[in-house]
């Protein structure tokens, strides 16, 4: 019986027509909002515009003005050097009153009597008008006034020139004040008592034929009679396509076997960046013209492209801009506004190595927003001039605060997950930074060793597709733990002096140099080096042993393997965990060699560097690098390339000969002196330069 009984559901909106009459089925009041919003509007439009008192001030600096305009027509006046054309030409020009030609000529005309008459006039009739209250919409009335308050004893010709001086002047004295007319308006509004609408059951609510209302669709869904089949289907159709999304995103990272799926933390504040996003754009643009257009969506993908990749911050950035524009109208020209947009912005942006790309993306999002706004406002008739204008300011707005919100979140979730940032870098890379200052003072040596390091690592990097700016930096501080005991390194030594390692055990001094690591990672955190770097401070000879100190702790226990405990001279490692650091782990080694044996010719650094690999490889070194076979032979010829070029032969200089000294130059240098033929000099300048 209740399902019988029970009054059927209208399929009805706001502005369509009732198809049939429909009635109250129970008698019911309820306080209405349309009608209570109604009589609120009503109520503020009834308050009266409030107005200050008159200012005074405001009339005095009208006089000023038209006394300054009067001085301003009598020093033309009186201008005897002035042609009369030229004359009529400077009235023309006062400011803040209107002179044509006619009017100059009658001015120019009048005797200087006269003329002083009807300054004097001006100023006492502009006196006059100014002392009332003149509202903004009582300007005209007051302008017209005018002529009557001129002296009828002036001619009909003057009292014209006293009103056209005088009206211009003549200005609002009372001004509107807004802050009062609002209260005044909101209290109106706040008196009113809330509408109660009330049907006896079988009242018509609506009639065939009319027009559905606001607040008939109120009273009919008061009464349960308007049908709710649309939110299903649009709950239905919007599940239907964040299910799709969803199974795209996890076929996307399963099949280019992206990373962010071993990273916890990366996939986890992903997702929630993605939501952030998403719920903020579907809480701001919905039902707005401009805001969707300023809505800094473009931070999203450009910032993901500079943490990750270009592919993951350009796939993520075209979905959720298909969800964020989804069943809005213009959703498609709005969907390729971010999309092209923050495409585009990827793209400039790169590595995003120094502000200014930050900067000239910010400038691609506009450009190409504005692109797009263009072709697809300009060929309707919707959106004039002025609107496109509004939505071009809009892209530019949006492209550098997206710019601006990308560069901090960048820094924010780098710092999240532990990555290190381009910028960042580039700022610890500097030769003035704190650490490699500490390393260059204190270790001199060191320091040359680790910039022949960073060269071969960076140019190998660049071979492989590896990060060439993360390997040239890793190698800048790899060894800075060298810096507190340098003189127990070959590199820091001076030449025939002695060498502290030979007075110690062997086990004590792989001690000490096995401990430069540690060393190197506290001094790392100490100067505030990001993890990433510190990876290769720990990793850069991971698990190897110091082979000289093991093979003199062999001879002295007379070649038994068994006496020498071989962890004892092992570094900490781990073992390099990325193709970067592995790079670092190959050039260190490789430089390290090339120092001691000085290779003379290609065969011999060829030699050099696989003989140095092969021990690296057969180490077991670089299990955890995910480097291929491909990658170890690009390296190794790029290691060759920079070897030769370091290592090329040198000018061997012939000896010069004395000559007599008064057609020869006199060189000093080391306490010695010698003279060089001036027909030779020019040649050995030439050398030099």
């Amino acid at each position: 019986m209740p399902i019988s009984i029970r009054p059927s559901e209208y399929s009805i909106r706001v502005g369509e027509v009732a198809q049939e009459d429909i009635q109250a089925p129970r008698t019911m009041s309820y306080v209405s909002d349309v009608l209570s919003e109604q009589a609120r509007l009503e109520a503020e439009h009834n308050v009266a515009p409030i107005y200050n008192a008159a200012d005074p001030a405001i009339a005095r600096k009208q006089i000023e003005k038209l006394r300054i305009s009067l001085n301003y027509i009598s020093s033309v006046r009186a201008d005897s050097f002035a042609s009369y054309q030229n004359k009529i030409s400077d009235l023309k020009a006062v400011k803040d009153i209107r002179v044509n030609e006619d009017m100059a000529k009658r001015i120019l005309a009048l005797s200087t009597e006269r003329w002083e008459i009807i300054q004097g006039e001006a100023l006492t009739v502009l006196e006059q008008v100014m002392r009332n209250t003149i509202r903004d919409d009582r300007v005209y009335d007051f302008q017209r006034n005018v002529p009557t308050l001129v002296s009828f004893s002036l001619s009909s010709d003057q009292v014209q020139i006293v009103s056209e001086l005088v009206i211009p002047f003549v200005t609002p004295n009372s001004l509107y004040n807004e802050e009062q007319t609002e209260v005044s308006r909101q209290a109106a509004r706040d008196s009113v008592t809330p509408v109660t609408r009330k049907y006896i059951a079988g009242e018509l609510i609506v009639q065939r034929g009319q027009i559905i209302t606001p607040a008939i669709w109120e009273a009919l869904s008061q009464f349960g009679l308007v049908s709710q089949q649309g939110y299903t289907e649009n709950l239905v159709a919007s599940s239907v396509l964040v299910a799709v999304i969803c199974v795209f995103i996890f076929l996307y990272l399963t099949q280019t076997k992206s990373n962010v799926l071993q990273d916890p933390r990366s996939l986890l504040l992903i997702s929630f960046s993605f939501l952030v996003f998403l719920y903020a754009s579907r809480f701001l643009i919905p039902n707005r013209t401009v805001m969707p257009y300023l809505f800094p969506l473009p931070a999203f993908g450009i910032t993901l492209a500079s943490l990750f990749n270009m592919g993951l911050g350009m796939i993520l950035t075209l979905l959720l801009s298909i969800l964020a524009a989804y069943g809005l109208p213009y959703s498609l020209d709005l969907t390729l506004f971010y999309v092209l947009s923050t495409f585009f912005g990827i793209f400039i942006l790169g590595k995003g190595r120094r502000i200014a790309h930050f900067f000239w993306a910010g400038v691609a999002i506009f450009g190409a927003g504005s692109a797009v706004i263009l072709a697809y406002r300009l060929p309707g008739f919707v959106t004039d001039w002025i609107g496109i204008a509004t939505l071009v300011g809009a892209a530019l707005f949006n492209g550098m605060a997206s710019a601006s919100l990308a560069l901090l979140l960048q820094y924010l979730f780098s710092q999240v997950l532990g990555k290190t940032t381009s910028l960042e870098l580039l700022e610890i890379s500097r030769p003035d930074h704190p650490l490699l200052q500490f390393i260059l003072q204190n270790a001199p040596g060191t320091y040359q060793h680790s910039l022949m390091v960073s060269n071969l690592g960076e140019q190998a990097a660049k071979a492989i597709n590896a990060d060439a700016l993360l390997v040239r930096v890793g190698a800048l501080h790899h060894d800075a733990g060298k810096a507190l005991n340098p003189s127990f390194f070959i590199e820091n030594q001076v030449h025939d002096n002695l060498n502290p390692h030979d007075d110690l055990d062997p086990r004590v001094s792989s001690e000490t140099i096995i401990r430069h690591v540690t060393e190197g990672v506290q001094l790392a955190r100490k100067y505030r080096l990001p993890p990433r770097i510190q990876d290769f401070i720990r990793e850069h000879h991971g698990t190897l042993i110091t082979r000289y100190q093991y093979t003199q702790a062999l001879k002295a226990a007379n070649g038994d393997p068994s006496l020498v405990n071989e962890d004892d001279f092992r570094y900490p490692g781990p073992r390099p965990q990325s193709r970067e650091t592995g790079i670092i782990m190959l050039a260190d080694g490789v430089e390290a060699r090339a120092r001691a044996e000085l290779p003379k010719d290609d065969d011999e650094i060829r030699s050099l560097v696989f003989s140095s690999f092969e021990f690296i490889k057969q180490s077991g070194q670089l299990d955890d690098t995910n480097l291929t076979l491909r990658d170890l032979s690009l390296i190794a010829e790029s290691f060759i390339n920079t070897l030769r070029n370091t290592y090329h032969p040198r000018i061997k200089y012939p000896e010069m000969k004395k000559k007599p000294a008064d057609s020869n130059l006199k060189l000093e240098a080391s306490h010695q002196s010698v003279t060089i033929p001036i027909s030779e000099k020019s040649q050995m300048d030439e050398t030099y330069r």
